[in-house]
């Protein structure tokens, strides 16, 4: 059987969006390569978006909510917040470590001095972006999905990913 109409524009977005996500992974991972001037910390930085995608899968699934292009917006939003976070850690932990300071006390003192912007950043988001997940007056729910998409996955990995870049960085990095 043959698909036409809504069904066949869906499915021709999900494969864009699915591509465009690749893409702009691998996008931002060459980026951060340059940056770095390192292949090992954006591998690191970028454990943190699988995290932030199980907790959007999560946060859909508890919601009943289904997986369309409003969602997948919202992770790609998601996806830069959480980026931007271990980039934040990352890169301050490097910064002590080339001044000299061990790779377990450059991460765990860049952990301390990056928690409260990186949790403040998720705090916004997430308590800006809950009146939209939540509302359910005429018209809103286009943009269900990807509140609920941003809030689920910032949800998850900003814990998970004050705990795993941390323990990746001590495990991957060596002391001079």
């Amino acid at each position: 059987a043959h698909m036409r109409g809504e069904v066949s524009s869906m499915q021709e977005s999900f494969k864009s969006f699915g591509f465009g996500m690749v893409l702009a992974v691998v996008l931002v991972y060459l980026t951060l390569v340059a940056l770095f001037r390192s292949f090992l910390d954006p591998f690191i930085i970028l454990l943190a978006v699988p995290l932030g995608i199980m907790g959007v899968l999560w946060m859909l699934a508890l919601t009943g909510t289904t997986l369309n292009v409003q969602s997948f917006m919202g992770t790609i939003m998601m996806i830069g917040i959480v980026v931007g976070n271990s980039v934040l850690l990352v890169e301050f932990a490097n910064r002590l470590w080339r001044e000299g300071t061990p790779v377990r006390e450059a991460i765990l003192q860049a952990a301390r001095i990056r928690l409260r912007p990186i949790v403040m950043t998720t705090l916004i988001t997430v308590l800006a972006l809950t009146p939209l997940a939540v509302t359910f007056w005429k018209g809103a729910s286009a943009n269900l999905p990807l509140a609920r998409a941003v809030i689920g996955g910032l949800m998850v990995s900003t814990p998970l990913t004050l705990l795993v870049v941390p323990v990746l960085y001590t495990l991957l990095k060596r002391d001079r």
